[in-house]
């Protein structure tokens, strides 16, 4: 019988299950979906347990629906020397590493436990001989090494895009699979938008989603929110996540933007469509140094069918192209971003045409397989499953290989005019 452990670096599957027993809602997309989906697998086996590395406290107890839930209590820095402790402690008979540890992959691989990775990051390449850029390549050659032992049975990513990164750093595609969560919303739902006459007082709405943190570009926003402002563009920042409250407030207060930034915090899932229907843009200004994979806000933005300013992350690059589908600024650079609010919120044809793309290029970013099937067929080990899980490989030739190397469910963008922007 199967004893599997599902360890991640965050989301605390205990409270989650305590939320939804009473009756709240979820906080991040697709949450109440795999919560159950954990729960299934466990009736199907002997144990299913998931180990939380950040959690308000340390704990070890059996959930209401059957799952084993253990907590690190880590609240800053993780020390996986004690998350391997953990994890030998349990004894699983299998495994599932949800983040890309190269540590716990090998321990797993040297102790033959078989292991399904389920990323959602994304992996660069970094250039140059520089000590953080040799450092870097270092970490993705052990990290490498490690996922193509033939423990790893199977490796999923979040997109094609994130899917091929690992590609890209050395890791076998014959068992990478792309991944997405299944969408109850659509692009369809809503109609398209247009950009309304400017009220008499203008104040132009602009929503975040997403961590408080720098290297999502928050503060590039906020600059910009103040270059505006210079400008005589006013707009009104809402910014929805968790964060340093007391350091972002001090941060607008800095910038004399106070009175245009909201600070929402943690928001139930079920109301972020509504709010970016409601904005005039979705800002998605994640840096380069922030290991995306593919963001569900970008997926909700499109749903809602609100125009997005969004940085050139190269996780972004491959679906979303500049003054088509979503205006693009050099990440990092507070000027960039002003320009392209600015030049959108003065062309009303060219926000209806963006607002109209995003049908279509939600459609582009569809994958075949969800988070719980690659899971499910794993967990069945049979001929069978494995064969299924084969077809949908990233070199099955179910994808579609676009302009060069890179692969894409839509047509390769490029965005030769960025170097010019802001």
């Amino acid at each position: 019988m199967m004893r599997i452990l599902i360890v991640q670096y965050a989301g605390d599957y205990r409270e989650a299950v305590q939320r939804f027993a009473a009756g709240q809602d979820e906080t991040y997309y697709a949450q109440e979906y795999s919560v159950d989906a954990v729960a299934a697998i466990g009736r199907r086996t002997e144990e299913i347990a998931l180990l939380c590395c950040k959690t308000e406290q340390p704990y070890d107890e059996r959930l209401t629906n059957g799952v084993r839930a253990i907590g690190a209590g880590f609240q800053h820095d993780v020390d996986f020397n004690i998350v391997i402790q953990k994890i030998a402690a349990y004894q699983p008979t299998h495994l599932i590493l949800n983040m890309p540890v190269r540590e716990i992959l090998s321990w797993a691989n040297s102790r033959q436990v078989p292991t399904l990775a389920m990323f959602a990051d994304s992996f660069t390449l970094p250039k140059g001989f520089s000590p953080k850029a040799v450092r870097a390549k270092l970490r993705n050659l052990q990290l490498t090494k490690a996922l193509n032992h033939p423990n790893v049975q199977w490796i999923g990513n979040h997109g094609i895009t994130a899917t091929e990164s690992l590609s890209g750093i050395g890791v076998s595609s014959s068992k990478l699979i792309p991944w997405d969560w299944p969408h109850t919303i659509t692009p369809a739902d809503y109609p398209a938008k247009t950009l309304s006459a400017a009220p008499e007082q203008p104040a132009r709405t602009l929503v975040y989603v997403g961590a408080m943190t720098e290297s999502k570009g928050i503060g590039d926003v906020m600059e910009a929110v103040a270059q505006l402002k210079t400008q005589n563009l006013s707009v009104q920042l809402k910014m929805a996540g968790k964060g340093d409250l007391a350091q972002l407030q001090q941060k607008a207060a800095l910038l004399q933007i106070s009175e245009s930034v909201e600070f929402l915090g943690l928001v139930g899932n079920k109301t972020i469509i509504p709010l970016m229907r409601s904005a005039d843009l979705v800002m998605v200004p994640s840096r380069h140094d922030y290991p995306e994979g593919f963001p569900m806000t970008i997926f909700e933005a499109l749903c809602s069918r609100t125009p997005i300013v969004a940085s050139d992350h190269p996780m972004f690059l491959q679906q979303l192209q500049h003054q088509q589908n979503a205006m693009l600024f050099p990440a990092g650079n507070a000027a960039a971003i002003a320009a392209q609010v600015t030049a959108i919120l003065n062309d009303p044809a060219l926000y209806g045409a963006i607002s109209e793309a995003t049908q279509t290029t939600w459609q582009s970013l569809q994958l075949p397989v969800k988070w719980a099937d690659l899971v499910n067929h794993w967990v069945d080990q049979s001929l069978e499953s494995q064969d299924w899980l084969a077809q949908y490989s990233l070199d099955s030739g179910r994808y579609v290989r676009q302009s060069g190397s890179r692969l894409s469910s839509s047509p390769a963008l490029s965005l030769p005019t960025l170097s010019a922007l802001g």
